[in-house]
């Protein structure tokens, strides 16, 4: 059964049955980037170390750092998204994923937020931006 869980980055991770990690971006995320353009990421075999940058996004609005949720190799990239990054836009949790990776820990993933807990962290997020205004 694959689990979903997400980082205050704006990062999904999910636990695949195969016992890896998918990376992508948040629904959040995307509809907040606009229309992506470009989108650069590590290649196979290399490392990710949880919350350091492991690639960049760029939309017709701004250049974002991805910073990853959990620490491991890459094992796979999606390089469908890196010839056609809208489809993160498209379907950012299925066909938008961006890479797939070996955990160095177990415990990583259990740290992240659950997505009701994210909904929440979203909604706090919001109000705070809301009263900076």
């Amino acid at each position: 059964m694959e689990i979903l869980k997400y980082s205050k980055e704006h990062i999904w991770a999910r636990l695949d049955d195969d016992g890896h990690i998918t990376i992508g971006v948040s629904e959040f995320a995307q509809e907040e980037l606009g229309e992506i353009i470009h989108i650069d990421l590590p290649g196979d075999g290399d490392e990710v170390f949880k919350d350091e940058p492991f690639g960049v996004i760029e939309s017709n609005k701004t250049v974002t750092e991805l910073y990853s949720p959990i620490s491991g190799e890459v094992i796979e990239v999606n390089h469908d998204v890196i010839d056609n990054p809208e489809l993160i836009n498209e379907d950012a949790l299925s066909d938008g994923w961006l890479i797939r990776v070996e955990p160095s820990s177990d415990s990583e993933f259990s740290e992240l937020l659950a997505p009701e807990e994210y909904e929440e962290y979203l909604k706090e997020d919001i109000e705070e931006f809301e009263e900076e205004e």
